[in-house]
């Protein structure tokens, strides 16, 4: 954590610069001196895509399903996903990913359609800046025992077939195999909502090395399985450098207490672990109507996470010293 932080000194200082338009000065941040020269090259190595243009914004968002064959459930399964304003256009640009997991009794369509309604958000966010144009991908969670609103689906690997490699190591291969995303998993989220949103975090710690980015709605973290698939004890036995690279935003309805109560304790493990977190909470109960509002506030997040991560990644590249003090 505290490399984490040491590293948001500089980049809250670079940041500061972009929006002062790169002034011809030299820049003192925690006694690294940045000069012009520098930051010009921070400006040249850039990794998300721009913003997009007004042209490109004005084609609606889109969804497909698409269908692949995985070893892990032993069969077909099938994703949705919507490809960012001017991906056939960009044909050179690599793109970051956000995974959304649906429910009980879902599937891939419920966050595209009018339950989740999130091209709308999509489009409202590209349109303010406040996500990079993503890769959006819709799994499938439902496990062999197929969707059900007698029970939740199992975002575990268990009897019942092995979802969470399914979801967080052989479907993140199948889009990177499939489109031009982006390699690092500080450009990858996951998130979701109810049990989704479980699945969503425990499928990502499951899977650190392919996601460092995850956000729940109306979670729970402690699961029937088992501690293994219990984020709230599970993330205690992960190692710190696994830990440090983690960014993890979590809300819940004020009127859905016990998902509100496990989000907040959740938190409070997080931050005992140091791990970096949000946790939110808004009027409102376990309905697609909180759900459909509050994706706005997880994938801005999201974005924040994607545009420090690339800061970082610059400041690396260029070989910036890391500052010996971290701040409060």
């Amino acid at each position: 954590m505290k490399n984490y932080k040491s590293k948001l000194v500089l980049l809250t200082s670079l940041l500061a610069l972009f929006g002062c338009g790169y002034p011809d000065i030299a820049v003192n941040a925690q006694s690294n001196a940045v000069n012009r020269d520098a930051i010009n090259r921070v400006s040249t190595l850039k990794i998300l895509p721009p913003q997009p243009s007004a042209s490109d914004l004005a084609v609606p968002l889109t969804y497909k399903l698409e269908n692949y064959i995985s070893v892990a459930m032993g069969g077909n399964r099938t994703y949705g996903i919507s490809l960012p304003p001017g991906y056939d256009q960009n044909k050179t640009q690599r793109y970051p990913v956000v995974f959304l997991l649906h429910g009980g009794h879902g599937n891939p369509k419920d966050w595209f359609e009018q339950k989740g309604n999130a091209l709308k958000t999509l489009q409202a966010l590209y349109t303010t800046g406040k996500l990079s144009p993503s890769i959006v991908v819709t799994p499938d969670g439902n496990d062999k025992r197929g969707s059900s609103r007698y029970w939740d689906p199992q975002y575990i690997d268990g009897p019942n077939g092995k979802v969470s490699t399914a979801v967080g190591e052989e479907l993140v291969k199948i889009i990177q195999s499939r489109y031009r995303t982006l390699a690092n998993p500080d450009f990858w989220a996951i998130g979701g909502l109810s049990s989704g949103g479980w699945g969503a975090v425990n499928v990502g710690l499951q899977n650190s090395h392919n996601f460092s980015v995850m956000f729940s709605h109306s979670g729970y973290f402690k699961d029937k399985s088992g501690p293994k698939n219990s984020p709230i004890t599970y993330i205690k036995t992960m190692a710190p450098a696994s830990l440090q690279k983690l960014r993890i935003y979590l809300d819940s309805g004020i009127s859905d207490t016990e998902e509100l109560e496990e989000a907040r304790e959740f938190s409070k493990v997080l931050s005992q672990q140091k791990v970096y977190n949000q946790f939110r909470s808004f009027p409102g109960s376990h309905t697609w109507d909180y759900w459909r509002t509050h994706l706005t506030d997880s994938l801005t997040f999201v974005g924040e996470q994607f545009k420090i991560a690339q800061i970082a990644h610059a400041a690396d590249n260029l070989g910036f010293d890391k500052p010996k003090t971290a701040p409060n």
